[in-house]
């Protein structure tokens, strides 16, 4: 038996088999990663299911379980409806589990490559919704816990990492911009899918039943969808691949290497340490508003939104409804900002640089937290607003510029690793902030403090986390000579095996036939594209009740 005839094909899902052929364009691979982020996002607006599910038994009104029965008891209880603090712990599920999987699996991502992540991402983050369905049948919340949080929070993981590291590769000249695009999806994801849902729901809700589950499962099938497409749409380039006429000279910049360094010599340096600890405090500033938007602007202004001098406590029933909906279009305006500041400020620092741009985050957001108190004050509503908005849009701005980051400190070749164990800042920080926040307000109110004035120090925290933040950031510099990988290192050799060098000939061959194949490239950007417009729409629709 000859040798050839013993070779073993690499399999469809092989990393092998996901490199780039002549005529593949690298403008394939955002819209790729911006199908699997779109779906994921969803997370972030998992809050639409809570208060349908607090009467997925009661149907008209909610049935309160027994204040004797335990929490445990209420996880299994099927003739009594869950209260929103327990479906509220889906959310802190997501976001552990997104941190915890890209930390534990993102070395075996970067050794499969981002085809298989990105399958197994769809079958966790799709999979879990149907296991959660069942779970809402059934009436047994451990069960959607598991599905939703457990299981889907390990899709949420590989699927926010999957992309990193390929896109990084395929464009070194615009960094920035090309983890901005995709990263952009994650926080567009509920800007889509909150509205979906909450249409599927009043579909499907009867005399029976919310409508929760159908449209889990219904979900379920669009995601799945569009993220075994842009799974299948990954591609790796060739090794030795770079943008014709680019040369990593033109864009020599301080703490931007042409090396790299391994995962495991990575996390242990003071540089991978302070960039968590700039990404936590960046992130519990900004997710600390997030999570409190909806209250705040009600009861800093009150009855100001009105147009009437009446605090937030002398409201009567009416005008409470009324400042609420104003309320949920300021909320749908900050998460419009937190998706554009993803592409706006990532792009903007490949002009400006990674470090300089989370310069520019901390001292724009110190002067911005700390004059909210006096804004709140003058009743400025249009300079509050603002404000609000450039603080989320720096927010989203700090996750899609990390892992540009990253790469310009550690290298390309084990980035995703490499961002998979930073984002444990995320699972850090999603704690961390509405704790603070919290607490915070409701020691004031506890002591006195009027609901319009309970902010303001909060604000001041928030000001001097970011303080901290700048700090941490200024000591960043470039890794030590003694921390890049040697000739003769484990996982020195290239990237991919069996990946065969780009030449001259051969690359202008791919740039010829990627010119005659261009038109797919709108077919895929207007794929992610018309959702993604649906959604601004909707979104836009809500927020011109605020300045009504």
């Amino acid at each position: 038996m000859s040798a050839a005839s013993t070779t073993v094909s690499p399999g469809l899902l092989s990393r092998e088999r996901s490199i780039a052929k002549p005529g593949f364009s690298r403008w394939l691979v955002p819209p790729a990663a911006l199908a699997i982020h779109l779906c994921i996002g969803m997370a972030y607006g998992f809050s639409v299911f809570w208060l349908p599910l607090t009467k997925a038994v009661g149907i008209s009104k909610s049935i309160p379980c027994p204040k004797d029965l335990g929490f445990f008891g209420q996880l299994t209880a099927t003739t009594c409806d869950w209260n929103i603090p327990l479906l509220g712990w889906t959310f802190t599920l997501f976001f552990v589990f997104l941190g915890s999987s890209a930390a534990l699996w993102g070395g075996w991502l970067e050794r499969v490559g981002p085809r298989k992540g990105g399958v197994v991402a769809a079958i966790c983050w799709c999979g879990g919704l149907v296991i959660a369905a069942f779970g809402v049948i059934a009436h047994q919340l451990w069960i959607m816990w598991l599905g939703c949080g457990v299981i889907g929070g390990i899709g949420l993981g590989l699927g926010y990492i999957s992309p990193v590291s390929t896109l990084i590769k395929w464009f070194p000249d615009r960094r920035g911009m090309a983890t901005g695009m995709a990263i952009m999806g994650f926080g567009g994801g509920a800007m889509i899918g909150a509205p979906l849902a909450d249409r599927l729901m009043k579909h499907f809700a009867s005399a029976d039943g919310v409508g929760v589950w159908q449209t889990f499962l219904v979900l379920a099938a669009i995601y799945i969808v569009y993220m075994l497409g842009g799974a299948f749409s990954y591609r790796l380039p060739p090794d030795g691949w770079k943008p014709a006429g680019w040369q990593p000279a033109t864009v020599k910049r301080n703490l931007l290497t042409e090396r790299h360094v391994s995962l495991e010599v990575a996390w242990r340096t003071p540089q991978f340490w302070l960039l968590w600890s700039v990404l936590t405090l960046n992130v519990t500033a900004g997710i600390g508003i997030l999570g409190m938007a909806s209250p705040l602007l009600q009861e800093v202004f009150g009855g100001r939104l009105l147009g009437v001098q009446v605090a937030f406590s002398d409201l009567n029933p009416e005008q409470l409804g009324k400042i609420a909906a104003i309320a949920a279009g300021f909320t749908g305006l900050l998460s419009l900002f937190n998706i554009i500041g993803r592409i706006f400020w990532a792009s903007l620092s490949d002009r400006l640089g990674r470090k300089a741009t989370y310069m520019v985050f901390f001292l724009l957001g110190i002067a911005l937290y700390s004059s909210v108190p006096w804004t709140a004050a003058t009743g400025n509503l249009a300079l509050f607003v603002a404000s609000f908005c450039i603080v989320l849009s720096m927010y989203g701005g700090g996750f899609s510029t990390v892992p540009a980051y990253l790469a310009d400190l550690f290298g390309t070749k084990m980035v995703g690793a490499i961002h998979g164990r930073l984002l444990t800042a995320w699972s850090t920080a999603g704690i961390l902030g509405p704790v603070l926040v919290n607490y915070i307000r409701e020691y004031q109110l506890n002591h006195g403090v009027p609901r319009a004035q309970a902010y303001s120090v909060t604000m001041y925290v928030l000001a001097a986390l970011l303080a901290v933040g700048f700090i941490c950031n200024w000591c960043i510099h470039a890794v030590a000579e003694n921390r890049y990988m040697k000739a003769g290192d484990p996982g020195y050799a290239a990237e991919a095996p069996s990946v065969v060098s780009v030449t001259s000939a051969s690359a202008s061959a791919m740039t010829a036939t990627a010119e005659r194949n261009s038109w797919l490239i709108p077919l895929a950007w207007a794929v992610v594209w018309i959702p993604i417009a649906w959604g601004v729409w909707v979104t836009l629709g809500k927020t011109v009740v605020l300045f009504r």
